[in-house]
């Protein structure tokens, strides 16, 4: 009997017991699963000594498993207590706040709404969020899911919102995994100052001036809801300045002031009475109620009064007793004049653009002066406009004006003044071949050419910075070209000064020019140089620079991609800030009069920037500066350039016929002794017209067209590209003062033919035309 009603109490499924011992928890389940072990041993086993000591057992656990099952009820039945505490102090908290709080599930679903909430937005009513707010917003669906977003990744989230109620403010702080905690505040519940300004006649404008909201004191002072500014205004309205506002009662003066807002909206802030006669409305205490930067002047200029808006903007705690001079500059003229014709009402004064003077950063403003009266006083309201973003625009565009000017200048300069170098410098070579160094004028001839060579390098800097320099880009390896450049280096740094490298093992190759490449490093270590006169070290750090997002410096946008970085680091005397914006300019220099023609870091910047580069400076007063140039890593493959062939030399003869079509005409003797001295044949032609003419003898064999670019009449391409039609087998050399890039795209469609710049050596000439031949 007894051991059928044990088999009974067992249950028939393993994993039914299981799973009831498991609902009894984890520490109670596995001593009831011990107990009904023992308890099932023991009526298996025979009765004895044994069987008593297994029922003994497995009572003992069954007692334990009992008394943790009573313990765990108890600490649940406490936690839940706690936890219900808790909510409920939570609950206590959320109703005592005056503001709307909605405690709400991801999916939007209300958990709990305080009385606020359920007051202001009927939420007793409404089962989400989305449905509570469509009294005061006319489709808060989006604007609840791009808040929650923005919640879920960063925990808090909060938007100003412009209503048909007034401005609504809406902030969301993630509260736990899946719920969020919602704060909505009206105009009412801003704080003090912003109450302040909304006592203010103040809208909000839209895009094409729309009008989308009026505060309650600018209903008042309109008489309606307007909608449009042609309502307001029947003038187009000029912020800064004193408007004529359509009233009930008629036309009424306030000044207008301005605040850009976000989406394309802008806040206008009317200041009634502030005009010449009447007293502002209670008295200046609205300066510290708008947000716009505002100055109060005397008519001398002294600032009598600023708003906080006014002192962030020009950079001071307190501008108090400081004249407007003494803050502002760059006006080019006298301020107090300025401000003395404002104060008499004397002409149009116009706002102006002028400079913060603050050290930190560089800063612009538009000040608008409005004259009023106190006690019988002329005093100016100045209205201040943050113009920094206009005048970084306009600076560009000056500056690309600039380089366009000085390139226009310097490739009419350079076609002209190379035209008189070649043949300048080529009759002084021509001379030179019969005179040694021991004849007496060999001195003199040396400096005519070194001269020459002088000018040609002016001009091609000055080509160089308006980039219309001809490059020949080759891939190149910076160590390798480092390396090559060293020897040079230390002879121009001296012995005062030591010279290190540092490369990135793994530095990736770019395509450059390397002889202007070679001019740019130079020209930066130079400066390094004589930025230590006591001496120090110049350092060249090379490495591979990886930008995985736009980087933005200096009015530059570097996209991303991979690139390869050179800088040039020293510890000199450094560059004040209100200079390093300008080292660039073409003859700015901070060296001493005599020490630097201006070009040096223009011409690097020119060359840098039409190799497709950026060039970078940082500077510290007294600690040194640092040059950091960027040129895209090249990602193709490397070709090492074949073997040159052998070009002609002082005794090398050459032989064939060459047309030599040059307008110039010291340039074309010149070129024709010259060739003609090497062995050449050569046919001379004024002109394309008479070129032509030349080759209309179908027995004359020509084998180069040596031929100028520029020419009245026909240019050197068109002629070429006729004669080419009957005598297909000619070679071409193009010869210009002007940068090959300028007809380039014209060159390359006309085969067999190379581009040699003005000014050219003799040697470089018949070089040239030997290379064709061969």
């Amino acid at each position: 009997m007894k051991r059928g009603l044990g088999v009974a109490f067992i249950p028939h499924s393993g994993g039914q017991l299981y799973q009831a011992a498991l609902r009894l928890g984890p520490r109670a389940g596995v001593l009831v699963l011990a107990a009904v072990l023992f308890a099932g041993t023991a009526m298996l086993v025979p009765p004895g000594q044994g069987q008593r000591l297994l029922w003994l057992v497995g009572a003992t656990l069954g007692f334990a498993a009992l008394w943790v099952v009573m313990i765990n009820a108890r600490l649940k039945r406490h936690a839940s207590g706690q936890r219900q505490a808790v909510a409920s102090l939570a609950q206590e908290m959320l109703e005592a706040d005056p503001v709307p709080l909605v405690l709400a599930e991801v999916e939007g679903r209300l958990v709990h709404a305080n009385a606020a909430a359920r007051r202001v937005l009927a939420a007793d009513r409404a089962t989400t969020l989305a449905g509570a707010l469509r009294e005061v917003l006319a489709n808060p669906g989006p604007i609840l899911f791009r808040m929650e977003t923005r919640a879920l990744a960063k925990g808090a989230s909060v938007e100003d919102l412009v209503t048909r109620g007034g401005h609504l403010r809406i902030s969301v702080h993630r509260s736990g995994a899946d719920h969020f905690l919602w704060r909505i505040e009206k105009s009412a519940d801003q704080p003090p100052r912003e109450a302040e300004a909304q006592a203010l006649p103040m809208l909000t404008l839209g895009r094409r001036d729309a009008v989308l909201f009026m505060n309650a004191a600018a209903r008042d002072l309109v008489g309606e809801r307007v909608r449009t500014l042609e309502r307001l205004c029947a003038t187009p309205l000029r912020p800064g300045e004193v408007n004529d506002i359509a009233t009930p009662d008629g036309p009424l003066p306030c000044l207008v002031v301005a605040r850009e807002g976000s989406a394309g909206r802008r806040e206008i802030f009317l200041l009634p009475g502030v005009d010449g006669g009447l007293r502002p409305p209670d008295g200046w205490a609205f300066f510290d109620a708008l947000p716009v930067p505002l100055l109060k002047l005397s008519a001398q200029g002294q600032i009598q009064l600023s708003n906080r808006p006014a002192r962030e903007l020009l950079g001071a705690e307190s501008v108090a007793g400081a004249t407007l001079g003494d803050v502002l500059e760059g006006l080019g003229r006298s301020i107090t004049d300025w401000l003395g014709d404002a104060a008499a009402g004397r002409g149009t004064v116009h706002a102006e653009f002028l400079r913060v003077r603050r050290d930190d950063r560089e800063v612009f403003v538009q000040v608008a002066l409005n004259r009023t009266m106190e006690a019988d006083e002329a005093v100016l309201i100045a209205v201040l406009s943050d113009a920094t973003e206009l005048k970084t625009l306009e600076a560009q565009f000056v500056q690309s004006q600039k380089m366009q000017a000085i390139g226009q200048l310097a490739g009419g300069v350079a076609h002209d003044f190379n035209n008189l170098l070649t043949a300048i410098s080529g009759h002084c070579d021509l001379l030179l071949l019969r005179h040694d160094q021991g004849d007496p004028d060999f001195g003199d001839l040396m400096q005519i050419n070194q001269n020459a060579n002088r000018a040609a390098a002016l001009v091609s800097q000055l080509l160089a910075y308006s980039r219309k320099q001809t490059l020949r880009p080759e891939v190149i390896d910076l160590r390798d070209t480092l390396a090559d450049l060293t020897h040079l280096l230390n002879r121009l740094v001296g012995e005062k000064i030591a010279l290190s490298l540092s490369h990135d093992p793994t530095l990736a190759a770019i395509r450059a020019d390397k002889r202007q490449l070679e001019q740019v490093l130079m020209n930066l270590v130079v400066n390094s140089r004589d930025a230590m006169p006591m001496g120090g070290e110049i350092r060249i750090v090379t490495q591979n620079l990886t930008l995985t997002e736009p980087l933005c410096r200096d009015r530059a946008v570097v996209q991303p991609g991979r690139y390869v970085s050179v800088q040039v680091i020293d510890a000199g005397a450094g560059i004040a800030p209100d200079k390093l914006q300008k080292v660039f300019e073409p003859f700015f220099t901070t060296k001493r009069t005599g020490e630097g023609t201006g070009l040096g870091l223009s011409t690097a910047y020119g060359i840098v920037k039409q190799t497709g580069g950026f060039i970078f400076v940082d500077s510290t007063l007294g600690e040194g500066t640092c040059f950091q140039l960027l040129f895209p890593a090249y990602l193709g493959e490397v070709r090492h350039p074949s073997e040159a062939p052998r070009l002609a030399t002082s005794e090398t003869r050459g032989s064939g016929v060459v047309l030599l079509v040059e307008d110039e005409a010291p340039v074309r003797a010149f070129a024709s002794r010259a060739l003609q001295l090497r062995g050449f044949t050569v046919l001379e032609a004024e002109s394309a017209e008479d070129a032509l003419e030349i080759l209309e003898d179908a027995a004359l064999h020509v084998d180069v067209f040596v031929t100028d670019v520029v020419m009245p009449g026909i240019d050197g391409p068109g002629w070429v590209r006729r004669a080419l039609t009957t005598r297909p087998e000619a070679r071409v050399v193009f010869m210009s003062g002007y940068a090959e890039e300028t007809f380039g795209d014209r060159q390359a469609c006309i085969p067999h033919s190379v581009f040699l710049p003005k000014p050219f050596s003799l040697n470089e000439l018949t070089e040239t035309v030997q290379r064709q031949l061969m």
